[in-house]
């Protein structure tokens, strides 16, 4: 059966485009006089409403889809021409900036309740033409059409561009089912408010907290701005998890998003396994509602999400149809696609067909030719697959990418951050702009050490370097603006008679070429980590100042989901950190490790979005083509006791047949269990305890949450001060690595740090920090450069420690009434107290000293050393409780604090 798809004017070829394609006025003085008369030609020409055309067939003249094209030549909005208007069933337009949905109701119309008003309404008509370019625009209908009557999953796979973050939403919210909020989640805090912000601008409403009449809002960790009336919530898969607390069917919400779920996270595994029990599952909580679920990403292994909620339907006894094979048969490798999706092959398990990443089911082509979908080499679209089914949908939609060229290291290289620094300067001499940089790294570490390095270097380029970037010769100059003048007098007064006369001081003018000081291009270095706060990671989507390149240094957070405006050029490290459980030693390691294929082609489409761009990679093409296709799922290879915590906390008691969309290891599911057994959140029969109820209900592992509750006993009463040390350990790195300073600078910070240190170790030294940061009210810059400590991250540990405060007083760990500005006096009493209770969240984590001087685990037996970083390195002491395990030339432990043995040996004899 031939496919069928509504295509844009530009996709139409031949005899047909020439049919519908009007006579756009060209930008030359002669074309622009005759405007008026070719106005009055084109408003004679008839054109065709009604035109689809099918893949891989002449073009056919259904009455389905109008394709409008507006006379004057249309605005660009990144880069792309707004001028067609697509209208679905038949609807005639009122006006170029009225929006219609396929129940022809207005969003923003007075009429309808909602009344925008001032710049709200204004940004919303100016953004539309914006959001009609969109290529899922015209997916519009076909996708509310999956989630109606008894369908109540979606499978949407929309490629990098596509559009699909910021307005699968809007096209949900008026649909009849929709009587309650819809909730999308994404894998990263920014991501999550930079879509609800973007959102909120498209539909003309505040965001938030901001207006009683907001329609959108956010909820992150440490972070939630929503209104009574929220109809649209961007959340994090963690918050959604912890709101199941309270609201075991998600009641308020109709339908949630499940986007970037390529990423597989735990989270994103356990909301999947949730939600499949609730579309399923009796619907008595929800008042008979049923739960309509999107499952969405660029790069989602489609065939793996349809078998799980197909095994769903199935052990429920609702048979689901198997999707038919594909028609094309074609078995071709994909060297490297912007979409990796799979369509449904047939049930018989044979019949499957291993796929490559990028592989698709068949490639799409006009004229015998393939279409190509941006890249430098010619990829092959994959060909959407119509699956037939009484309970689920699939749908793809193609993306909107520009062409990237891909180079590679010629070697292999030991430094990436050396040839991230050589990448970043041979970009900014050579490259015009505009045209910004997005470098990707390991962590908050690698970042501001590369931050540093620019910074440093960049004074020093040569003055006539820069001139390729952006500096064009005053003649030049002189010359556009001169032209720029012709072609505003011709098209006003439609006459290209008469000369211009322009006055200079004289030929020197014109070749003076030697740029100055104020011509020099600068460069902007902006970091970008999980850790930065919230207003700093924000700046990346601020204008690029004229004469300057923007280069954003970040982590796998700028990977998916956030499009950074002005970026042409990506430099991929090729590394990513993660934590990697050991089950035989109960311990977890952060690695750095090589990203996936998957990995590298989202990083690659970063350079893609508004113009085409450039990805250097630091590796070699042969290391590409040996990288693993996918990121192995975070749940077989992390530690399990959060998530098993989050299952027990909502009632599933059956951890075993839990459906996972990959089920981790039987060993691992037994580790998670027995190590929440002795953290005393489960009974020994298996169930969730007090304590446990509690730890669930902290924004923490379940260890910290455990220090919190022992810090909060009466005999210890210490919860302030564990709390400070806690905000310490959520961040990366409190202090700036000596490691790239000068040796002078090295001498001057181990003397200015010898103030904050404290004997017992790194926890305390982390407390005396917090405490005189916070003590500081003068100047808190200069206090942290003074003592070489990170005032960002210093910031972004304080706003940790006052909603761990909120949120302990709000569960009445803390009194409300208590001074929590005045720290107590330290004292040795205090001191063990505080040790104590992280010895009691940690006591996996505890060594003893040996006889040789090495430290060995008191669980598991292993070898470990005590980290450079610390305090206590070099350091003889009984025993140790850390906090962080580091596999790099050997296994280190860091965060390291001295402990008494006997303290360690009661509380692992009480396990």
């Amino acid at each position: 059966m031939s496919e069928k798809a509504p295509l844009r004017y530009g996709d139409i070829k031949g005899p047909a485009k020439e049919a519908i394609k009007p006579s756009i006025p060209t930008e030359t003085p002669n074309a622009i006089a005759r405007g008026k008369k070719r106005k009055r030609d084109e408003s004679q020409q008839k054109l065709p409403t009604d035109r689809t055309i099918p893949y891989k067939t002449p073009p056919t003249i259904p009455k389905a889809q109008a394709e409008i094209v507006s006379q004057p030549k249309a605005p660009k909005v990144n880069g792309y021409t707004n001028g067609v208007k697509k209208l679905a069933n038949g609807h005639n337009p009122q006006g170029p900036k009225k929006a219609w949905n396929s129940d022809n109701r207005d969003r923003g119309n007075p009429q309808n309740g909602v009344s925008p008003h001032g710049n709200f309404k204004k940004t919303r008509e100016t953004l539309l033409i914006s959001r009609q370019s969109l290529p899922i625009w015209s997916h519009a209908n076909e996708i509310r059409q999956s989630l109606r009557d008894s369908k109540d999953v979606l499978l949407l796979t929309g490629e990098t561009g596509s559009g699909k973050s910021t307005q699968v939403p809007q096209f949900l919210v008026n649909e009849p089912w929709c009587t309650g909020c819809i909730a999308i989640t994404q894998p990263r805090r920014m991501a999550a408010i930079s879509l609800a912000r973007r959102v909120a601008e498209e539909m003309g409403y505040p965001l938030g907290s901001r207006s009683l009449t907001s329609k959108v809002g956010y909820s992150v960790r440490f972070d939630t701005s929503t209104s009574p009336g929220m109809k649209i919530k961007f959340l994090t898969e963690g918050m959604l998890l912890q709101e199941m607390l309270s609201d075991p069917s998600l009641k308020k919400y109709s339908a949630v998003v499940v986007d970037e779920v390529h990423e597989r996270s735990v989270n994103v595994d356990l909301l999947l396994g949730f939600l499949r029990n609730l579309v399923l599952g009796d619907k008595k909580g929800r008042g008979g509602r049923p739960l309509k679920v999107v499952v969405m990403s660029a790069t989602q292994d489609t065939e793996a999400l349809w078998r799980f909620f197909d095994a769903g339907f199935t052990k429920s006894g609702i048979q689901m149809p198997k999707a038919p094979k594909q028609t094309n048969g074609n078995s071709e490798k994909l060297e490297d696609s912007d979409s990796s999706w799979a369509g449904i092959s047939s049930g018989d398990e044979k019949a499957v067909r291993k796929r490559k990443l990028g592989k698709p089911n068949g490639a799409l082509k006009e004229n015998g030719k393939p279409l190509t979908n941006g890249a430098t080499k010619k990829e092959p679209t994959p060909e959407p697959i119509q699956v037939f089914s009484d309970h689920m949908s699939i749908c793809y939609v193609k993306g909107r990418q520009h062409p990237v060229k891909i180079s590679y290291l010629p070697e292999p290289t030991q430094d990436f951050v050396e040839s991230a620094l050589k990448a970043i300067f041979q970009i900014h001499t050579k490259e015009p702009l505009p045209g910004d940089v997005l470098v990707f790294l390991t962590g908050q570490e690698a970042v501001e050490s590369l931050e540093k390095l620019v910074n440093d270097f960049a004074p020093g380029m040569d003055e006539n370097i820069p001139k390729v970037s952006g500096y064009i010769s005053k003649f030049q100059f002189l010359a556009n603006l001169i032209w720029y003048f012709v072609l505003s007098v011709n098209s006003l007064y439609h006459d290209e008679s008469g000369v211009v006369l322009c006055l200079v001081k004289g030929i020197g003018y014109f070749w003076h070429s030697k740029v100055t000081q104020a011509d020099r291009t600068k460069i902007l270095v902006l970091p970008l980590f999980a850790a930065l706060p919230q207003a700093a990671q924000q700046r990346i989507f601020e204008r690029t100042p004229d004469r300057t390149r923007k280069v954003i240094i970040a982590t796998n957070i700028a990977e998916t989901s956030v499009t950074v405006p002005g970026v042409r050029y990506v430099i991929d490290g090729g590394k990513v950190k993660i934590k990697q459980f050991r089950h035989r030693l109960g311990l977890e390691s952060l690695l750095v490790k090589p990203i996936s294929q998957s990995a590298a082609i989202q990083r690659k489409g970063r350079a893609g979005r508004e113009a085409a761009g450039h990805c250097y990679r630091l590796y070699t093409e042969k290391d590409y083509l040996g990288l693993d296709p996918r990121t192995l799922p975070e749940i077989l290879r992390s530690d399990l006791s959060h998530s098993l915590l989050t299952m027990k906390a909502r009632g599933i008691d059956d951890v075993l047949g839990f459906p996972f969309l990959d089920p981790p290891p039987r060993e691992s599911l037994e580790k998670a269990l027995l190590q929440l057994l002795h953290l005393g959140a489960l009974t020994e029969t298996g169930q969730i305890s007090d304590i446990g109820l509690k730890i669930a209900r902290l924004p923490l592992t379940p260890v910290l949450g455990r220090a919190v509750l022992e810090a909060a006993a009466p005999e210890r009463d210490c919860l302030v001060d564990v709390i400070d040390i806690i905000a310490c350990l959520s961040v990366e790195n409190v202090f700036i690595d000596l490691n790239f300073l000068t040796e002078e600078k090295r001498e001057e910070a181990e003397s200015a740090r010898q103030y904050l240190r404290r004997r017992e170790g790194d926890h305390m030294t982390y407390l005396a920090t917090v405490q005189a940061f916070a003590a500081e009210h003068a100047d808190r810059k200069a206090w942290t450069q003074k003592h070489f400590v990170s005032h960002r991250t210093m910031q972004n540990v304080m706003d940790i420690r006052k909603q761990l405060r909120q949120q302990c007083i709000q569960m009445k760990l803390l009194s409300a009434s208590a001074d929590l500005n005045a720290p107590p006096a330290p004292s040795e009493a205090r001191t063990n107290a505080i040790l104590h209770s992280l010895l009691r969240g940690f006591a996996s984590n505890t060594a003893r000293l040996m006889p040789d001087g090495s430290y060995r685990t008191m669980i598991g037996n292993q070898t470990v050393a005590i980290h450079p970083s610390s305090v206590l390195f070099g350091k003889k002491v009984e025993a140790i409780v850390f906090s962080d395990f580091v596999f790099t030339t050997k296994s280190f432990a860091r965060g390291v604090s001295a402990v008494q043995l006997d303290w360690v040996s009661d509380v692992i004899a009480n396990l």
